[in-house]
């Protein structure tokens, strides 16, 4: 049939009929005498102290009738919210804002699948919350999880906490937060990607596990920024991402900036990779694997301003076997006030590892370190460039450690030798660039470029 002009008049009446119910009933604040207009399943923001009961009987409705909870543009006053499997609590983007007024929680789940959390400003408004490990958005036992465009700030414990979760959390602003912005602990397959976080005074991104073990979450292109350690201790707090015990992490493509510590942080993490951030202003190792770990690639990374570049070490605690490679590191710095901890190392690494295609410039003590006393084993140096440190290269004297090969590295603009031994970071002896070795020693140097 052809359409009339009567018909196409009746079916736009009708649409815009349909369109001014909808928005009845998800429109934003309005006076409360007019509410009772709103719809079945409108949910306004009220005057009163608090909105939590009936923001809550909605998502307990919304579960049973498999639909999603849409909230209106406004500020409702809430407790803790507690979400079922299948939950999707959506705002108006921007517009939506969820004011903690209390408990341990703003937002929690407990073995729910499939829940997402969308558009919403949750505002810790400073209030303390319950608990030892406690967040404003806390899920347990949860997969499926997506967390996306949501705001989280002015917390006093932690922004997200997630234990065994799997999901993604993506295009999230977090910041003003007592602890750390994003805390996984035992994850069963999570993305962290395209956050914006700052402002945290323990943390950035935690992804921790309670023993050593597989974890596999992927850190992605997020910016974090002025991360403090308030907490104290000697690294556990400061750093802009910190894996604990968790194997096989992916870390990549994320700018870093003014942390205490790290910018990567990676304790007892076998298999980590580390590859292609930006970090600036660090206050101590920018890119660290450190203890008990095996495996670790940290490549194609930019470093500028840290007390050390990149530190692979702990032998001791039997970390071992990485790749250090292609990174850029410059304008490192000494920290003067601690009595011994003072760095100023481009690059630290202890026991089979390679460290090659690097390029560092102005290392106050050394470009690159090899060995630790007698915890040094299987390092093959080569086809670095190093310019404007102090010593090139400093390899560890102690006759109980391994074998170093130094070869096809071009070092110049030096100030005390181009490659020398070492003992505690202290240079020693003549410049091994120009003596020759024997064949078979436990330091081999050859083909290396010094001017």
């Amino acid at each position: 049939m052809i359409p009339t002009r009567r018909s196409l008049l009746t079916g736009a009446l009708g649409a815009a009929a349909a369109s001014a119910s909808v928005v009845a009933a998800h429109a934003g604040p309005r006076k409360s005498a007019d509410n009772h207009h709103a719809g079945p399943h409108a949910l306004l923001p009220e005057t009163g102290d608090d909105d939590t009961a009936r923001l809550q009987a909605e998502i307990d409705r919304a579960a049973t009738e498999g639909r999603p909870v849409l909230l209106p543009a406004g500020t409702f006053r809430i407790g803790t919210l507690t979400l079922h499997p299948g939950t999707a609590l959506i705002g108006a983007h921007g517009l939506t804002t969820l004011e903690f007024t209390g408990g341990a929680a703003l937002i929690t789940a407990t073995a729910a699948t499939n829940l997402r959390i969308e558009n919403i400003l949750l505002d810790g408004a400073n209030r303390a919350l319950d608990g030892e490990d406690a967040a404003l958005i806390s899920l347990t036992d949860c997969t499926h999880i997506r967390i996306a465009n949501v705001t989280v700030r002015r917390s006093l414990a932690n922004g997200i906490t997630l234990k065994r979760c799997s999901g993604r959390i993506k295009d999230c602003t977090i910041s003003t937060l007592l602890l750390a912005a994003i805390r996984s602990i035992d994850a069963t397959g999570l993305e962290i990607a395209h956050n914006d976080i700052s402002d945290c005074r323990n943390n950035g991104i935690q992804v921790w596990r309670s023993e050593p073990g597989e974890d596999g979450t992927l850190v992605s292109a997020n910016r974090i920024a002025r991360i403090e350690s308030k907490g104290g201790g000697t690294g556990q707090n400061g750093n802009g991402i910190n894996v604990f015990r968790a194997a096989n992490v992916i870390v990549s493509g994320n700018r870093i900036t003014d942390c205490a510590y790290s910018a990567v942080r990676g304790n007892a993490a076998s298999n980590i990779q580390i590859i292609a951030n930006n970090a600036q202003r660090i206050g101590e190792v920018a890119l660290y694997a450190e203890f008990g770990f095996e495996g670790a690639i940290i490549a194609n990374n930019l470093v500028e301003s840290a007390a050390t570049g990149i530190s692979v070490t702990n032998f001791n605690e039997g970390g071992r076997l990485a790749v250090v490679e292609g990174n850029l590191i410059r304008n490192l710095h000494r920290r003067e006030h601690e009595p011994v901890d003072k760095r100023g190392e481009g690059i630290s690494v202890e026991a089979d590892t390679l460290v090659s295609g690097n390029v560092i410039e102005n290392a106050p003590t050394c470009g690159i370190m090899v060995g630790w006393g007698r915890y040094m084993r299987n390092v093959l140096v080569t086809q670095n460039f190093i310019r404007d440190t102090a010593t090139g290269i400093l390899i560890s004297s102690d006759a109980a450690a391994g074998a170093c090969l130094v070869s096809s590295n071009m070092i110049t603009g030096l100030k005390t030798g181009a490659i020398r031994a070492m003992t505690n970071g202290q240079p020693q002896g003549p410049d091994l660039a120009t003596e020759p070795t024997e064949p078979g020693a436990r330091v081999t140097i050859s083909a290396n470029l010094v001017s």
